[in-house]
Order: C-alpha cells, then sequence, then structure tokens
C-alpha cells in the first residue's frame, strides 16, 4: 500500500501509532540537544554555564521561529496537496521550501553573530554570563543552517507518509550530539564551547541525511531544478499557513527575552538557571505530545482534503487521548520527584536545587490538560485554518501568560512568575475546547453537504 493509501483507508488508530511513535521516538531525542548540553555543562561548567545557554535561548528560538514559518507551513501545504492528488504542486512546495530555509538561515546567523553581545544583553544577560552565553551562541549561530534544513525538510518527509525517515533524521543528530558533548566537554577541555561544537557538527549530519532521502530516489516527492525557483503563488501560501507557528515561536522568543529578565530582576542567575533546568525538563515530558501531534497532522491534512470527515474528528480524538495520558505520566512523575529532576544538572548548589524544586511544582500544576490544547491547536494547522491556530497558539504563549509574567511578581515576587504558567495553561485548555466544538459543528454540516451531493449524483 502506498503512502497516501495509507492515509486514506488505514484504521486511524493504527494509522496514528504508525506515525505518532516515529515521531515521538524522533522529538525525545531530538529534545537531547538542548538536555544533554545542559546537563553536560551544568555538570561541567557549573550553574553560570546553563544560564549562559538560557540567556542565548531567546535568538535560538528566534532562528527556530522563521524554520517553522517555513519548515511547518510546507508541511501543511504538501499534506493537503497530495491528499489532493496534485504531486506536481507538492514538488514545486518542497523546492520553494528548500530555497526559503537557505536564505533565511543565512541571514539570521549573520544578524546574530554582527550584534552577539546585544542580543544577549537584551535577553537578559548579566556580566557574569555573558562571556558563557557568547562562547556557546556564537558557534551555534555558525551552524545555523544546518539546523533549519534539518528541521524544515524533515517535516516534509512526515507529510508524505514516510515517518520513520522523519525518525532516523533526528536519531542520528541527537546520539552523535550525545556521544561528542562529554569528549569535547571534559575530554577536549573545550567546556561550554565544546557543547555547541557538538550540537552544530551533529546538526550538519542530520542535513547530509535529509538532503540524501530527497536526492537517492526513494522519496514520494524529489527535488527539480525547476521548482529551485521561487514562485510567489506558493510562497505566499507558505508563509499563510505557518505564520501560526511562526507567531507562537515569535511569542515564545519574546517571552523568554522579558521572562529573562524578570527572573534576573527577581531571583538572580540562579533563578535563570532553574528556568532553564525546568524547560529542558518540560522538553522531555512534552516531546511526546508534540510528537503525537505531528503524527496526527499529515493524517488530518490528508483526510480533511479528500472531505473524509469522520477520519479527521477520529484522529483529533484518538490523538488528544493518548496526548493527555503522556502527560498525566509525567505530571504524576515530576509531582513525586522534582529534586531528583533538579539534580540531574547540579547536585552541589544548593540554592539552586532549593528554588527549582519549588519552581518545579508550581509551573507544571496544570500540565495534565496541556496535551488536549497541543493537538486541539494542531488541527486547526493541519487543515489550514491559520487564523484560528494564530490565536490558539498565542493564547497559551503570549496573550495571557506574557501579561500574568509582568504582572504577578509585583504582588508574589520570585513565585509570581511562577504561578503565571498553570494559569495561562488552564484558560487556554477551556478556550481551545470551545473553538473545537465549533469547528466539530462545522465539519457535522459538511459530513452532510458531501452525502447529499453523493446521492443526489447516485440518483
Amino acid at each position: 500500500m502506498d503512502h497516501s493509501a495509507q492515509l486514506r483507508d488505514t484504521k486511524i488508530s493504527t494509522l496514528l501509532w504508525r506515525f505518532s511513535i516515529p515521531a515521538i521516538v524522533g522529538m525525545l531525542v531530538n529534545a537531547l540537544y538542548n538536555i544533554v548540553d545542559r546537563i553536560y555543562v551544568g555538570q561541567g561548567v557549573g550553574s553560570l554555564g546553563i544560564a549562559g545557554i538560557a540567556i542565548g535561548f531567546p535568538y535560538m528560538m528566534l532562528m527556530m521561529s522563521f524554520g517553522m514559518l517555513v519548515g511547518m507551513g510546507s508541511t501543511a501545504l504538501v499534506s493537503i496537496k497530495l491528499g489532493e492528488r496534485k504531486k506536481e504542486e507538492a514538488e514545486r512546495t518542497l523546492g520553494n521550501a528548500f530555497i526559503l530555509i537557505v536564505l533565511i538561515s543565512i541571514g539570521l546567523s549573520v544578524i546574530g553573530l554582527l550584534f552577539i553581545k546585544p542580543i544577549l544583553v537584551i535577553s537578559g544577560g548579566s556580566e557574569t554570563v555573558l562571556p558563557y552565553a557568547i562562547d556557546y551562541l556564537r558557534i551555534i549561530l555558525i551552524g545555523g543552517i544546518f539546523s533549519g534544513i534539518g528541521f524544515g525538510l524533515n517535516n516534509i518527509i512526515r507529510a508524505e507518509g514516510n515517518p520513520r525517515t522523519a525518525m532516523s533524521t533526528m536519531l542520528i543528530g541527537a546520539l552523535l550530539n550525545t556521544i561528542l558533548d562529554p569528549i569535547f566537554i571534559f575530554w577536549f577541555g573545550w567546556g561550554i564551547k565544546g557543547a555547541a561544537i557538538a550540537t552544530i557538527l551533529s546538526q550538519l549530519v542530520s542535513a547530509v541525511w535529509v538532503l540524501r532521502y530527497f536526492l537517492s530516489g526513494k522519496s514520494t516527492l524529489h527535488f527539480q531544478a525547476k521548482n529551485l525557483k521561487l514562485f510567489m503563488p506558493i510562497v505566499s501560501k507558505i508563509l499563510a499557513i505557518g505564520t501560526a507557528p511562526f507567531v507562537l515561536q515569535m511569542g515564545t522568543t519574546l517571552l523568554y527575552v522579558i521572562l529573562n529578565n524578570f527572573l534576573n530582576q527577581y531571583g538572580g542567575d540562579t533563578a535563570i538557571s532553574v528556568m532553564g533546568i525546568i524547560n529542558s525538563v518540560n522538553m522531555l515530558i512534552l516531546m511526546p505530545i508534540f510528537g503525537i501531534n505531528q503524527g496526527a497532522q499529515p493524517i488530518i491534512g490528508y483526510n480533511f482534503g479528500a472531505q473524509q470527515f469522520d477520519r479527521v474528528k477520529e484522529t483529533v480524538k484518538t490523538a488528544s487521548l493518548s496526548a493527555t495520558g503522556v502527560v498525566i505520566l509525567g505530571f504524576i512523575f515530576l509531582m513525586a520527584f522534582p529534586q531528583q529532576f533538579i539534580m540531574l544538572f547540579n547536585k552541589t548548589d544548593l540554592e539552586l536545587i532549593s528554588m527549582g524544586t519549588r519552581a518545579m511544582r508550581i509551573i507544571q500544576l496544570m500540565l495534565p490538560v496541556v496535551g488536549f490544547q497541543v493537538v486541539g491547536t494542531g488541527y486547526f494547522f493541519a487543515v489550514g485554518k491559520a487564523k484560528e491556530a494564530m490565536f490558539l497558539s498565542l493564547i497559551r504563549q503570549l496573550l495571557i501568560l506574557l501579561p500574568l509574567v509582568v504582572l504577578l511578581p509585583r504582588f508574589f515576587g520570585l513565585d509570581g512568575i511562577f504561578i503565571a504558567a498553570p494559569i495561562s495553561d488552564g484558560l487556554s485548555f477551556v478556550l481551545t475546547a470551545i473553538f473545537l466544538g465549533i469547528e466539530y459543528k462545522k465539519l457535522d454540516q459538511k459530513q452532510l453537504e458531501t452525502f447529499a451531493k453523493v446521492n443526489m449524483e447516485v440518483s
């Protein structure tokens, strides 16, 4: 059975399992880029090294924002075009996505290298943390194009119905990073620079792996010279669909900039280190959710394009239940062993451990509802409804959370920053449920119209 036939005919639970497991494994392993760097840096350099990575993280998020703009936008468009059986348009999307990724990645790396110190100061870097942040970010920026290609095109591999290859891309890169980190940090004595070098070398290998896939003849979609020229109708569609995840990531970037500054104001470098650790732990918990979401999106997109709305709703339901199960399990472990998770990164800094344990228990209070919110938002993205997806994305990461981060510390000090997260998660869950309920009614109406049309044609 070809990939398109799978998306159209295979049982949803089986299909979601087939697509999501590789995505989950791949994203968990991919999360190790950040987690492993912070663990080894925390143990080998100390809490200031962790803070240095956290200070550089907003600009890395900025680069990821543009990667998502192109990568996720082209992924959704490819899924829909394959569902409509328009392979030529899907291949043109692939070629245009590649060119956009290369141009944007080079541009952002150059800007970052030219203005690296002012960027890090704006991100909340103190004089003690700046040297670590500069050493790390400068090297990451040099390899920015590798990250862009690997991330952006890998999503298209998944969209064409080949999740195992997509998983392999992330698996190879992250495992290599895990191997190289201790060698460069401890054996060669390169410290935080070693962590950055390990990361970009691993991303280079991932990028080569992705390009090899599309050039080998094994892929459904292929690079063609005529498609490596920007075609504005395709570019505009990519950017329109990709705006939602782009704005989300941009909002997240802004959030981290403001968050780092408020953390520095109310808790100093230790608070920044704590939040950096908790964000790493969050990645470990949330990556499976994002994997389920990524696995569901090509199924949703294809069947929406094929007007099989029952399969669309079944996919959303199955993905939501699976994601909720994952976060509940993570919630139990984080509430039971917060100190142990913090000590993975540093075992000697008592202030870091104490503050981190308290922060962990507060920030994760509403974790069980996050799975549904992610999948619900992913539905709107998968079917090309950029406005709804953008709004729901912004609600959790910007429109609710950011004002709370600014206001609550005035009344509760450092704890106010921590309290903002569970309040935002709870309100976002409610709004996502309302939006999805309205959308389901529209799908039911479309389904009735489709049945009526079929019956008229038969009669």
